[in-house]
């Protein structure tokens, strides 16, 4: 690995000579210096994500994130070497940018080099770009180690014994209600100790942002991820607020079941109850059969890509004490696989979540010959990609039940998924949209501000159909994308609403929508995502397709609400 960093910094020295010099490129100039840049990304990714993949398997081993960390630094060193390029490249005059943009070969990076025009207005002079960049290693990239470090660490006690916190989150699925609520009791109890570091934690990374945007003049917390994803803030202002405004859809469906697991109203562990066989026992082998099926059902060419996950070994499903919580894909680079990672607990959710990060890797393993500048979409349309996957397993689910009973299961699942991932999602970027607001505003902010704002927000979503109580105010402090990857939470509701849209017409009978599908996936980041969509025939923009997909999730709801009553009356029956 420590080869992998001495081959990209050789690379870079030979790449800095053309400081001061990319306004006079010619075409063939800039695919030469854009390729041996390819070279760079390739080595640097691979010695990051090895050291990444590295830690993520016990976050708290002090030689793992040394190893990161030394990664991280020698990395970030060779990218400021180079960022002389972003700057001159983003101040050639329009006229001479579009010419050398129309060069033969320059196919493999032109979208990416545009894109970095988009940047010109937020671009600060190489110096403080470079000051930037040098110190983002003990700035928010330190602060986000440590939030993880203390998350990953946690051990949470149930009686006599103590467990990870990804298989205390698992056992919140319990379908008794005495060990939910006991295991509630213990997050809370594991939650408190140390919260006001990881309170401090948050909020110092909140005014990291705060000043990085100021320097920048960017005119919103959000606009950074806004702009990597290609997406104007009206665009998720409208998305967030057509979810929110449907708020009482989440709310009947907390209401039915709390009817269904035969209480008055649901605590908040109640969320993730399962309704009947949602709570039995998966093997991982039914759980991989389950997948493939679905996706075989679907394309034939994306089971091929899926299958590889397994017979090639690209998944770690090991669970354990100090291994980063919940699940992810990591494409790494196109000349690795992606890996694919997930807390196996052997319920009927993990499945889903099995199918939805094959989801992310079929995606990226698709997109890898669009090379290191064009692999990876905007997080939006990759959500789109893991939904779409999770939606056929949930329709695989779908497909095998045959009594009234087991499609209530399925429509439960599909139900507590749009809850969990539509509604909730919205309901968190909420929460980090009264955090960052408050800390430009206000400054420094308290453990209790940030539970404040937590509680506010989740009050807005649940109305009267969940109570909430003093316990349920840390459960913020785990959350590992605020810290992480602030403003990505939108991403979630954007792909999943999409994803219905894409498989409701596909179910209507759109023969198109597999093939047209494939082609969106192996085009990676290649384009915008407008243009990439309308080859399927959605436009994000008109707002249409956020209603298509809450109307889908209203007929499931209704539908659920008419079985309800069919199974109660038999049951009554009997």
């Amino acid at each position: 690995m420590h080869s992998l960093l001495s081959l990209a910094e050789a690379a870079a020295g030979e790449l800095a000579v053309h400081r001061g010099r990319v306004a006079a490129f010619s075409g063939a100039e800039l695919v030469c210096f854009m390729q041996k840049l390819a070279e760079v990304r390739d080595l640097l990714g691979r010695a990051r994500w090895y050291a990444a993949l590295r830690l993520s398997e016990d976050v708290a081993d002090d030689e793992r994130l040394a190893l990161d960390q030394c990664v991280n630094e020698r990395a970030t060193a060779v990218d400021s070497r180079l960022l002389f390029f972003d700057v001159e490249w983003a101040a050639v005059p329009a006229e001479v940018a579009e010419e050398l943009l129309r060069t033969d070969s320059l196919d493999f990076c032109g979208h990416h080099l545009r894109r970095l025009r988009v940047n010109r207005p937020h671009l600060l002079p190489e110096a403080a770009e470079r000051a930037l960049a040098e110190k983002a290693v003990v700035g928010a990239r330190a602060w986000e180690h440590l939030f993880d470090e203390l998350v990953g660490a946690m051990e949470v006690a149930d009686g006599t014994a103590t467990q990870s916190l990804d298989s205390a989150l698992s056992r919140m699925s319990s379908a008794d209600r005495t060990e939910r609520r006991r295991v509630a009791d213990a997050l809370t109890a594991a939650f408190v100790p140390q919260l006001r570091t990881r309170a401090f934690t948050y909020g110092t990374i909140l005014r990291d942002a705060a000043i990085e945007d100021r320097l920048r003049g960017r005119s919103h917390w959000r606009a950074r991820r806004n702009a990597e994803n290609q997406v104007s803030e009206a665009s998720v202002q409208a998305l967030l607020d057509a979810v929110s405004s449907r708020y009482d859809l989440v709310r009947r469906w907390y209401r039915l079941k709390a009817r269904l697991l035969g209480v008055q109203r649901l605590a908040h562990y109640d969320r993730s109850a399962p309704i009947g066989s949602a709570s039995r026992a998966v093997s991982w082998q039914e759980a991989r059969e389950t997948v493939l099926d679905a996706y075989a059902a679907f394309s034939p060419q994306l089971e091929r890509a899926a299958r590889r996950f397994f017979v090639e070994n690209w998944v770690d499903a090991r669970t354990g004490p100090r291994r980063r919580q919940g699940a992810s894909c990591e494409y790494t680079v196109p000349s690795v696989h992606p890996y694919v990672r997930v807390n196996w607990q052997g319920r009927a959710p993990d499945v889903l979540t099995l199918g939805h990060e094959i989801g992310h890797g079929v995606h990226g393993l698709l997109a890898a010959p669009c090379g290191i500048f064009h692999q990876h979409a905007p997080v939006t349309l990759a959500e789109t990609a893991a939904v779409f996957g999770e939606t056929l397993v949930l329709r695989r689910f779908e497909a095998m039940a045959t009594l009234p009973a087991h499609q209530l299961d399925v429509l439960a699942a599909s139900l507590d998924g749009a809850a969990s991932i539509v509604f909730r999602q919205t309901a968190l970027s909420r929460f980090e949209e009264r955090a960052h607001r408050a800390a430009r505003e206000r400054g420094t902010l308290s453990a209790d501000d940030f539970a404040d704002f937590w509680i506010d927000t989740q009050s807005e979503m649940f109305g009267t159909s969940v109570d909430i109580d003093d316990d349920y105010r840390p459960w913020w402090s785990y959350i590992s994308h605020f810290v992480g990857v602030p403003g990505y939470l939108y991403s979630y509701v954007f792909g999943h609403l999409l994803g219905l849209a894409l498989h409701h017409r596909y179910i209507q009978g759109d023969t198109s929508i597999p093939a047209l599908y494939v082609r969106l996936l192996e085009a990676g980041g290649s384009a915008a995502p407008n243009n990439l969509l309308h080859a399927v025939g959605i436009d994000t923009e008109s707002g249409t397709v956020w209603n298509e997909g809450l109307d889908l999730i209203e007929q499931q709801l209704r539908a659920a609400e008419q079985m309800s009553s069919l199974v109660t009356d038999r049951s009554a029956a009997r």
